[in-house]
């Protein structure tokens, strides 16, 4: 849900990227107000003299207004949702479609399509990234991106946030890779095929990160801010952000449509890997009624229908307040980081590491290393515990830009969705203990608690 309204503002912006001036980069739209200050040239000019003075508290970019005014069209709170709009609303529509089409057919569609959705990314990526480079002042953004603040290393929110980005941007624990893996050949060498993913997707990671600060250092440069002044985090970072450092840069149109192709091509992925997961385990669940003829076809038309509908809330003018509050609870690290501490235990424990690395070197030929085993039964689910607990006692409420603070029942709502993926595991365990013929073992209970609380012994004695 939230992956495609970002699909339709990506979808939108890249609509208005094919005027002359592209709309976010003057005050002369319907949307602007007396507070806009326009991207020209003249301005940052001005600003580089000393002889323009901008209040940047009460005065709005022309991006900015564009983004809140034009785009979204913000009301004041989440209680106020206002009216539907109605280009961002067929945006939707056909970013639906194209998911759809996408994976209608399975693997085999998907298949085809991930060719293109994966590898054009990377062409769009190259050339911002060069054009990154050369712009006045990317180097003050590259060295801001590779020097480490030691300050901010002690910060405990900076390591929790690390480790959500890796499950998030690795799939871990959210079932996709599973889906995936299980339609390859039973030989296929899934071990070799996790440490290659692991290493493009950090070296990918590390490489944008290139483009994105040397567009960030090039808007400092230009505004004469600093860099961690520039833009805040979230959604401004896509849409605020870049669309400014873009209209800034000559033939801004090019640059524009190269970075909102890619943007949508990259939500269009993960887009429809997430509908691949849910169609598959329906079909697993229901294989009698769901492998006929068409049947697949025609839940995907109903299930996108359905999302669609849940999703026009989400294009009306307080539609993005509403997005924060599923982003912020619904989007939760320490969810995920629950469920991945289920999985390392129900992996590591119940069904047995040993037992995993066997059929690894069945299928594969190759016993994966030791480390595994301490990882999926020791540290894992510890660093999870430890990160699930921490993002508790660490927990702040959400607050939107403009210092605007949720009403006291979106929070209790914010809570209801972020529980709604973490109380089902435990009551499904008591239901199946309860309801499967035999009896919980308390010594193998007592078995596994000696066995995690020796590992210092284990990994003193492992080679």
């Amino acid at each position: 849900i939230l992956y495609t309204i970002a699909l339709a503002w990506a979808l939108l912006y890249l609509i208005y990227c094919f005027r002359d001036p592209l709309p976010w980069a003057t005050c002369s739209n319907p949307w602007n107000t007396d507070r806009c200050v326009e991207l020209t040239s003249a301005n940052r000019t001005a600003v580089d003299s000393g002889n323009l003075t901008v209040n940047w508290t009460s005065d709005k970019s022309s991006v900015s207004e564009f983004w809140e005014r034009g785009v979204l069209s913000m009301s004041r709170g989440i209680e106020e949702l206002g009216t539907v709009q109605w280009e961002l609303l067929l945006c939707l529509l056909a970013s639906w479609v194209a998911c759809y089409f996408c994976i209608w057919k399975g693997v085999r569609s998907t298949g085809k399509v991930v060719y293109f959705t994966a590898l054009f990314p990377y062409v769009m990526l190259a050339i911002l990234l060069v054009r990154g480079l050369t712009l006045p002042g990317a180097m003050q953004g590259v060295i801001y991106y590779l020097y480490p603040d030691p300050y901010r290393l002690a910060d405990l929110q900076v390591w929790l946030e690390a480790c959500t980005q890796v499950l998030f941007s690795y799939g871990v624990a959210s079932g996709t890779l599973i889906t995936l893996g299980s339609y390859n050949k039973v030989k296929n060498n899934c071990y070799r095929d996790s440490l290659w993913l692991c290493a493009l997707n950090s070296c990918t990671s590390f490489v944008a990160g290139f483009a994105v600060f040397s567009s960030l250092g090039f808007m400092a440069h230009e505004q004469a801010m600093p860099i961690d002044k520039v833009v805040q985090s979230g959604p401004g970072l896509a849409f605020i952000a870049f669309p400014q450092a873009i209209a800034m840069m000559p033939l801004p149109q090019l640059w524009a449509a190269c970075f909102f192709i890619m943007l949508f091509l990259l939500g269009l992925d993960t887009v429809f890997a997430g509908l691949e997961t849910l169609t598959s385990s329906v079909i697993d669940m229901f294989p009698g009624q769901m492998r006929r003829p068409w049947r697949r076809e025609i839940f995907l038309i109903f299930f996108c229908s359905f999302c669609f509908i849940i999703q026009i809330s989400l294009t009306t003018q307080g539609g993005v307040y509403l997005f924060q509050l599923l982003d912020y609870y619904g989007a939760n690290g320490a969810c995920i980081l629950f469920v991945c501490l289920v999985e390392c235990v129900a992996v590591g424990w119940a069904f047995g590491a040993d037992r995993i690395c066997d059929m690894v070197e069945d299928m594969t030929g190759q016993r994966p290393w030791h480390i595994f085993k301490l990882c999926w039964r020791y540290i894992i689910p510890l660093i999870c515990m430890a990160c699930f607990i921490c993002s508790f006692l660490d927990y702040q409420p959400l607050t939107s830009g403009g210092g605007y603070a949720y009403p006291d029942w979106a929070y209790r709502l914010g809570w209801v969705i972020a529980l709604s993926s973490v109380v089902p595991v435990p009551i499904g365990a008591v239901v199946k203990i309860y309801l499967t013929e035999g009896t919980l073992s308390v010594w193998r209970s007592c078995g596994i608690l000696l066995n995690i609380l020796s590992f210092p012994r284990v990994l003193k004695n492992s080679p």
